[in-house]
């Protein structure tokens, strides 16, 4: 897929399952993570709820995903492709990718042959020195999804557990397509930075649109949006990966509290979590 990269773009969006041999299954410290858990003590029916959630979860779930490589552009226009007032040039940033121009403004990154519009000083930093950048989209699918609408009609309880556990068997299933990725990189002499979401730091959640309409992800792997910008099914995670040629021209940190720009408001943070695993 990545080989000879520059002759391939903008990518063909490709289906993803993972291997029968090897399915993805959940980390249980993460389900935890989701559920708050600080390290009270479990006792022996709450352990036992535990385990059937994680049996349930794994055994519902139908991951699958979508993903592909595009190249990079900066973007050079005071116009955006929708003809609204761009972030800011390029040429306005300062060392620090932070915008050096009018107040409020922000960089853009822009996908080649795609809608999409990557707008924020976080993930212009993460792209900017990428010749291309991968998308991906990933899903337990709507079999989980009717399945938790099931258990919530029954057990307040057995429902929470069951949201936990789904909520870390997609994060799973997001690391293992990043996984997916980042070794075709690897075979064609390409490097790649993290996976980054929309929501996390200052890129909203508006860029899933045409982030799911690069992938086609409705038609290929069943993920659509709602009014409201989330995600369906709710057990899904669409990111963006830059991938460079070689090795990578600077070591960028991975994500951290520090870093991300609504840890002010975090709800994460306030129960002593993290939204992100290291």
């Amino acid at each position: 897929m990545m080989g000879q990269a520059s002759d391939q773009l903008p990518g063909v969006p490709t289906p993803w399952q993972p291997d029968p041999s090897e399915p993805v299954r959940l980390d249980r410290a993460e389900m935890l993570r989701y559920l708050g858990h600080t390290g009270q003590a479990i006792d022996a029916e709450l352990e036992e709820r535990l385990a059937r959630a994680v049996k349930t979860a794994e055994h519902a779930a139908r991951p699958r995903g979508v993903f592909a490589v595009f190249p990079v552009e900066i973007a050079d226009s005071d116009k955006t492709s929708a003809g609204q007032p761009s972030a800011a040039r390029p040429d306005a940033l300062a060392a620090d990718g932070s915008s050096a121009g009018t107040l409020g403004s922000e960089p853009l990154i822009r996908l080649g042959g795609t809608a999409v519009e990557l707008c924020g000083r976080d993930i212009f930093r993460h792209l900017k020195d990428a010749p291309w950048a991968a998308l991906m989209a990933c899903t337990l699918g709507h079999e989980s999804e009717r399945l938790l609408h099931a258990v919530g009609g029954r057990s307040a309880l057995d429902a929470a557990l069951l949201d936990a556990a789904c909520s870390a068997l997609v994060e799973a299933t997001a690391e293992t397509l990043d996984a997916h990725i980042q070794r075709l990189a690897r075979d064609a002499g390409l490097s790649t930075t993290w996976r980054f979401s929309p929501g996390y730091g200052d890129l909203p959640l508006a860029a899933q649109r045409p982030v799911l309409a690069a992938l086609n992800a409705s038609r290929l792997c069943g993920i659509t949006l709602t009014p409201s910008l989330l995600l369906m099914p709710t057990k899904s995670i669409t990111a963006v990966v830059g991938i460079f040629d070689g090795k990578r021209p600077h070591d960028e940190a991975a994500p951290g509290c520090q870093s991300c720009r609504l840890r002010a408001a975090c709800p994460w943070r306030a129960r002593g979590a993290r939204c992100f695993r290291t």
